[in-house]
Formats: C-alpha cells, sequence, structure tokens
C-alpha cells in the first residue's frame, strides 16, 4: 500500500514540475517585469488557477473542514462571501491598479499618497509575511502531509521532531526553488496545473466519501443519509455560539475577505500580471465561480467525518486527515497527497513571490539603491527571499504544540487587514485627503487592534462584542478620522489618477452580467439553506 501511494505520489508530483518547466523555460527572467509580472502576460485561466492556489492550502483544507465538523455548513461563509469580493475586484479594484501600472499594493499608496506610505505598507507586509504567514503554510503542511501519506510508517522514523523538521525543510526548499528560479509565471503554471488536481481530487473525495455513508448505495443516497440524521449541520445561518455568526456575515467576515480577495498582495499580484484588463477580469470571475464550488470539497468532507467520526473522539482538526486515509484507494491517496503538496507550494511560493517583490521594489529599489539596475533588483529579490524561506523553515516546527493555528491566523491577520484596506479605498474613493491621514490609519489601525485583542484593559471588549464587530467598528473609526483630516488639511492639489499606458484598460462585456449572477448565486445558495 505504502509503495504504491509513494509512486503515485512522486509521479503527479513530477509530471507537474515537468510540464511547468516545459512551458516557462523560455520566460524572461531578467527584468522586473518579467520575474515579478510575468511579462504582464498572464491569461484568464492561469490567472484563475494561480488565485485558487495560493488561497489554497492545508490550512485551510483541514482547518475548515475542521470548522465544519463543529458548526456545520455555516461556516462555508469563508468560501461564499468570498465571491462577492471578487466581484468588487474585478469591477472596482483591478481596472484602478491595471490603471496605475503597479506591481505591488504598496506602490498605489506611494502613487496616492506619498512615499513614506508607500514605506510604512511594505514594512507591515514583509513583517506579517515573515512572523505569521510562511511558518504557518510550511507548518500545517508538515503536519497535514505526515497524516495523509502516513510518513512515519512510510519512512521508518519514529521522531516525530525529526520527521516534522525533515517534511518542513523539505516542502520549503522545493517552493523556494519554484519561486525564487522560476518567478511568478512558474508559480501561476505549476499553481494552475495543481488547481485541476486538487478540483478533481477534493470531489473524488467527496464521491468516495458519500458512497460510504450509504454503504456503497451511490452519492444521492447518502447525501439523504446525511439530511435525515444531521439536518442540524446543513443550517447556512451561523448561530451565535458558533465561529461564523450569521451577522458577521456583514461586519468583519465580509471586510476580512474584501481585504483578501482585492489588497493582500500574496492573493493579487497575479492580477497585476493580466495581459489586458479583460482577460484579469475573466480570471477573477472565474474564481469566483469555483469558490462557489468550494462548499463541498472544503466544508461537506467535514459534514461526513462528522458523521462517521463524532462518537469515536476524533477530534475537530483531525478529521479531514482521518477522512481521506479511510476512504481513498492507495493509488489516489497519493495522487492526493502530491495535489495537496501543490497546494502547501502554491501557497508558500506565492508569499515568497510577493514578499521578494515587496522587497525589491519597494525597500531595494526605493530606499537602499535608488540607481539600481533591472538584473541587480532581481538579484537582490532572490537573495531576501532565500532569506525569508530559511527563516520561515527554521520558525515552522517551532510552532509545534500551538493549539488553534486557524484562528491565531485569522486573528493575527486582522490586525493588518483591516487599516490597510481602509487606508486603499480612501485613497481610492477620495481626492484630497493627505498622505498624513494614510499614515495615521495604517498606524493607529495596527495599534487598536491589536490592543483590542490583546492589552488590558481594552481587550475586555471582546467580552461584549464579536471579535469581526469589533475590527468592523475600527475599520469605520478610521474612516472617519481620515476623512476628517481630509476635510481640516486636505491636499493643496486635487489627485488625478493618471492611465501608465502598462496594459489595455478595456473591460470585458461580460463583466458586470457574470458579476452579477455570481451574487444572485451567493443569495441563492444562503436561501436554499437558511434553516
Amino acid at each position: 500500500m505504502h509503495a504504491l501511494t509513494l509512486i503515485s505520489f512522486l509521479f503527479f508530483t513530477g509530471l507537474v514540475a515537468l510540464i511547468t518547466w516545459l512551458i516557462t523555460r523560455r520566460d524572461d527572467l531578467r527584468s522586473t517585469r518579467g520575474y515579478f509580472l510575468a511579462g504582464r502576460s498572464l491569461t484568464f485561466p492561469l490567472i484563475a488557477g494561480s488565485l485558487l492556489m495560493t488561497n489554497l492550502s492545508t490550512e485551510q483544507m483541514v482547518g475548515l473542514n475542521g470548522s465544519a465538523f463543529t458548526d456545520g455548513l455555516s461556516v462555508m461563509a469563508w468560501e461564499v462571501v468570498a465571491v462577492v469580493a471578487l466581484v468588487l475586484l474585478a469591477l472596482f479594484f483591478l481596472p484602478r491598479f491595471l490603471r496605475s501600472g503597479i506591481a505591488t499594493v504598496p506602490q498605489l499608496l506611494e502613487i496616492r499618497f506619498d512615499h513614506g506610505t508607500q514605506l510604512i505598507c511594505n514594512i507591515i507586509f514583509l513583517i506579517a509575511y515573515a512572523v505569521i504567514l510562511l511558518p504557518i503554510v510550511l507548518y500545517s503542511g508538515a503536519i497535514g502531509l505526515q497524516g495523509m501519506l502516513d510518513l512515519p510508517g512510510l519512512t521508518g522514523i519514529e521522531s516525530s521532531s525529526f520527521l516534522l523538521w525533515a517534511t518542513v525543510w523539505i516542502v520549503g526548499l522545493i517552493g523556494a526553488v519554484y519561486a525564487l528560479f522560476g518567478g511568478l509565471r512558474t508559480v501561476a503554471v505549476s499553481d494552475t496545473l495543481n488547481g485541476v488536481g486538487l478540483l478533481i481530487g477534493g470531489l473524488l473525495i467527496v464521491f468516495f466519501a458519500l458512497n460510504a455513508v450509504s454503504d456503497g448505495g451511490g452519492i444521492l443516497a447518502g447525501w439523504d443519509i446525511l439530511n435525515e440524521q444531521h439536518p442540524e449541520m446543513f443550517n447556512s445561518m451561523g448561530r451565535e455560539d458558533q465561529a461564523v455568526p450569521f451577522a458577521t456575515l456583514f461586519t468583519g467576515v465580509f471586510l476580512i475577505n474584501l481585504f483578501y480577495w482585492t489588497t493582500n498582495q500574496q492573493i493579487i499580484q497575479r492580477t497585476f500580471a493580466a495581459k489586458t484588463l479583460a482577460e484579469g477580469q475573466k480570471g477573477v470571475l472565474l474564481t469566483g465561480f469555483f469558490k462557489l464550488l468550494g462548499p463541498l470539497y472544503l466544508v461537506l468532507p467535514g459534514i461526513i467525518a462528522y458523521h462517521m467520526y463524532a462518537d469515536q473522539g476524533v477530534k475537530a482538526d483531525e478529521a479531514y486527515g482521518h477522512l481521506v486515509f479511510d476512504i481513498l484507494p492507495p493509488y489516489l491517496t497519493g495522487f492526493f497527497a502530491a495535489v495537496m503538496v501543490g497546494a502547501i507550494l502554491s501557497s508558500f511560493n506565492s508569499a515568497l513571490n510577493s514578499t521578494t517583490t515587496l522587497f525589491s521594489l519597494g525597500i531595494y529599489k526605493g530606499v537602499i539603491k535608488k540607481d539600481a539596475t533591472e538584473a541587480q533588483v532581481v538579484k537582490s529579490g532572490k537573495i531576501f527571499g532565500w532569506i525569508m524561506a530559511i527563516a520561515a523553515m527554521v520558525i515552522a516546527p517551532l510552532l509545534a504544540g500551538q493549539e488553534s493555528l486557524f484562528s491565531y491566523l485569522q486573528t493575527m491577520n486582522a490586525i493588518y487587514f483591516i487599516p490597510i484596506l481602509a487606508v486603499v479605498l480612501v485613497g481610492l474613493l477620495t481626492k484630497r485627503v493627505p498622505a498624513i491621514a494614510a499614515k495615521v490609519g495604517l498606524g493607529a489601525g495596527c495599534l487598536l487592534i491589536a490592543a483590542g485583542y490583546f492589552i488590558p484593559p481594552f481587550n475586555k471588549i471582546l467580552d461584549v462584542t464579536s471579535q469581526y464587530h469589533f475590527v468592523a467598528g475600527v475599520f469605520v473609526l478610521l474612516i472617519a478620522i481620515m476623512l476628517i483630516i481630509g476635510k481640516v488639511c486636505p491636499r493643496e492639489t486635487q489627485w488625478v489618477h493618471q492611465d501608465a499606458g502598462e496594459v489595455d484598460l478595456t473591460p470585458w462585456k461580460g463583466a458586470w452580467p457574470v458579476g452579477l449572477v455570481l451574487v444572485l448565486c451567493v443569495i441563492a445558495i444562503y436561501a436554499a439553506f437558511a434553516g
């Protein structure tokens, strides 16, 4: 069994690497445009595939299904509400980003405000990615792989600590090679190939699991059994005592989704590399369609696992691994493990690629060596990327023993998500708000949310309101402060959003109709399962 699992794992992993190399081997990796923005050549399938896979990793596959094991269908908010954010990205944010000709979000803040605002935003992103994102992706990926491939049995290594370090370093080194030697297009192509595998694998798990529920009676019979025996698990309206209460969909949950899909450098860098605005919009909206399918493979397996294991003492975050190991035949277990490695690599190398872009264009070119050549900028990114990768590989195993890593990630992310989103929105929607307002927004926002989380007596606020309502309140306060500053001491001249002339800004004719259909689908899904 182990041999068949390992062979199928190595075959699919090697196949993705070979196809990626064949497609990208002649790419221009010497210029900043070629290395960081794939030569602005990405078409909609690559954009959609890369967006989907950058978003998906083991902390989501395991964590979201684990949440569904506990709370049922209501946790689908992290997938379904994301569709609304993607529609807003396609229709509002992306046309403005591409007009600016930017490679990073901080560059937009420099165009709208000043160099200091860009530098502050760059530093916030770099610290967050170094301390929070990169180590957690590696750690959760290593833990997920150990369970899925039964690495202790496969390798004969009994030391869990040694196995964790070894898995983290192997995955980290492979991801670093993809990101740092290949540039953004290599990341996007490998993401797309793994995305196809992930969708196939995720849906296969649902098929085999529903069939197991009905003891071979078919998937429809399995679905009927789940609905009859656990109707409370199929309520889309989250209760106040659950992870995602329904009311928070309109406050913090929506805002965190909005930042993640419209302003998070790790995610949207591939949209900056779109060949045209129309290709970018098609890619983003296609991603929205795939996110509508998300509950099928990110939530339903957790509910099935609840049906199968709730009385066996299985922990929520272990449920998905148990399900995969129990229901998939060995040749498919290896295939799915390879896809999961792709998901881990995708999140890691996308974050690493974005980190090098932020450093090279924002810190190295913007502060350290302003007269740097294209080759020097790319080289600085590769060196800094290796430093960040090694740091993440050292930190990741030290996270062992942490509880609720997924919740920790969401909590820490909000500290910088909310202020950056507030500043970007004010920058795009106003003409006279000055740079000092943006600096106050970034600094005060991070401090306010951190104080509300960790510093007495301010953290008492979370005893009387939801975390998501709290961060939404901070968001509204930041907007108000920046608008007041803009009223009291406005810019001397009105800001004019110039067209950088980098890409064709002709919008896709189907963008608005498709966007409307996607939003209606979100409403229909919630209405269909409203309990």
